[in-house]
């Protein structure tokens, strides 16, 4: 078999980029004695590659393609030619997403995404974020990964129906630059030159809350905060807040009745740094742990679990003697 001119490339383009060319291919395009394309390239590239005898005969050859089972590239590349890839960029798949969102949302698309609102989309926003907080406390990286992607979805779907707002429409686009000057404008420290007031996760915690108080022209200490979150969290995230401006604990909602007394034991818990919902959410899983383990003991003993008196539970519960 031929060699290839040591100077021939086969340049692997990536489709979801359409035609374009890495950098390390440019220099290698100027000094080619011919360039060529397979597939459905187009001719402003190169022209159609030849038979591959021909083809390493033509001295240094660029061939540039979406498919290294080409014929022509698998003879060069045979024949000894360097293989350059086209890099795809972080986040590109971000593009097929978009994309796959605005085809079911669109006439020939899904009856059921095209009839969807923000209001109807709301409960698959909590459930999803609730499922991807339990694959990080169970540390399953398998759900971890699907379960971001179906967070993903909710925002995609989101910005696609706002998009079709003829009144006030904004863009997938619109929300990431947003976030982009968020994240920007939140972080002098970093995109600015530095910001003396950052000297650790302690102070850029601090500055951060300083600067979103500054940008969203906020009155109050608890202006922003999601009053629809769950009540526990919600209690904990006023109890962070006022902390900070200063207010007293001796004017937290204190009392007998179990809202006022839940309160209290949250706030007590915030005031220490302790995020009252994760606690009590760690408790709560380790009692259904504690319950999964009595029913399978009582099963093993030969009991159905669903008859279980309260002397059977106690025998069976865990840690018990």
């Amino acid at each position: 078999m031929s060699s290839a001119n040591p100077t021939s490339a086969v340049v692997l383009l990536d489709p979801r980029l359409g035609p374009v060319l890495p950098a390390a291919a440019v220099p290698l395009l100027r000094a080619a004695d011919a360039v060529h394309v397979t597939g459905d390239l187009p001719a402003e590239l190169g022209s159609r590659a030849p038979a591959p005898a021909e083809l390493l005969r033509e001295g240094s050859v660029l061939l540039i393609t979406e498919d290294l089972s080409d014929p022509a590239a698998s003879a060069l590349l045979d024949a000894g030619a360097r293989l350059i890839r086209t890099e795809a960029p972080g986040g590109t798949e971000l593009l097929a997403a978009v994309a796959i969102m605005d085809r079911l949302r669109s006439p020939d698309g899904c009856p059921w995404d095209a009839e969807q609102t923000h209001e109807t989309l709301r409960q698959y926003l909590v459930e999803e974020t609730y499922e991807l907080l339990e694959a990080i406390e169970e540390g399953d990286r398998v759900a971890l990964r699907e379960e971001l992607g179906d967070v993903l979805l909710q925002v995609l779907f989101h910005a696609r129906i706002a998009q079709e707002d003829a009144a006030d429409p904004f863009t997938v686009d619109e929300v990431a630059d947003d976030l982009v000057r968020k994240l920007v404008g939140r972080h002098p420290h970093v995109f600015s030159g530095g910001d003396p007031a950052v000297r650790d996760a302690a102070t850029q915690t601090v500055r951060w809350e300083e600067l979103k108080q500054v940008e969203k022209k906020r009155e109050s200490s608890v202006d922003g905060v999601a009053l629809g979150a769950p009540a526990l969290a919600l209690a904990g995230k006023l109890i962070s807040r006022t902390v900070k401006k200063g207010l007293p604990a001796d004017l937290w909602p204190t009392g007998d009745d179990p809202g006022r007394a839940i309160f209290a034991l949250a706030a007590g818990a915030a005031g220490q740094g302790i995020e009252p919902e994760l606690e009590l959410r760690a408790v709560a899983r380790g009692f259904a742990r504690d319950v999964r383990a009595a029913e399978a003991a009582a099963k093993a003993a030969g009991l159905d679990p669903a008859d279980l008196d309260a002397a059977a539970w106690r025998k069976f519960w865990p840690g018990r003697d």
